[in-house]
């Protein structure tokens, strides 16, 4: 069976991350219109280079640009940024209601998606998509809850540098169960 050709780990950020950066960008110089629109052209440019480099299309980005290009069209052609403020609610709800879903399941998941980067035991996938998908769920609710709360450009810049962040430093706790539930890859040969 081929290998699978995978991204650079430094290109792959820059495509998950680069349509936020350039929204977060537009925003501040030209409003939050022009940047949905920016956004929807570089999430569907991010979905390309990838899908050039790699010859596949991996869900998770896939049903983002799918959100992205809805909302951010009614945000648009309606002239209401209700709907790119919905949106980031709508794709933590579907990938935390996603992986709950899974786990009743009995299939998590994240094992499914991420098997060729990391090897864990079930119970190891089990307790990772359980984090992730409650973690989900947090971004949901407190996406709600600046949006509703906040002013539209505190809203963008806390995508860029509350989630992000937070993204990331979630990500780093998980080390520790990585490392108690990792198990070594089988070798073919």
């Amino acid at each position: 069976m081929a290998q699978k050709k995978k991204l650079n780990p430094t290109l792959k950020l820059v495509l998950d991350i680069g349509p936020l950066i350039l929204f977060f960008a537009a925003n501040s110089k030209f409003g939050i219109y022009a940047a949905t629109g920016s956004f929807m052209v570089a999430v569907l440019v991010a979905l390309a280079v990838a899908y050039a480099l790699t010859r596949r299309i991996e869900v998770m980005p896939l049903v983002t640009a799918v959100i992205v290009l809805i909302f951010g069209g009614l945000t648009i052609v309606l002239h209401d940024d209700l709907f790119i403020k919905l949106k980031p609610t709508i794709i933590y709800l579907l990938f935390g209601g996603a992986l709950l879903v899974g786990l009743y399941l009995n299939k998590p998941l994240l094992g499914m998606l991420f098997d060729s980067v990391f090897h864990l035991t079930e119970e190891g996938w089990r307790k990772l998509t359980w984090r992730w998908a409650l973690f989900f769920l947090f971004l949901a609710v407190v996406n709600e809850a600046v949006w509703r709360t906040q002013s539209t450009d505190f809203w963008v810049n806390f995508k860029l540098f509350g989630v992000v962040p937070l993204t990331f430093v979630f990500g780093a706790l998980q080390y520790p169960l990585l490392m108690k539930y990792g198990v070594e890859e089988k070798k073919e040969g």
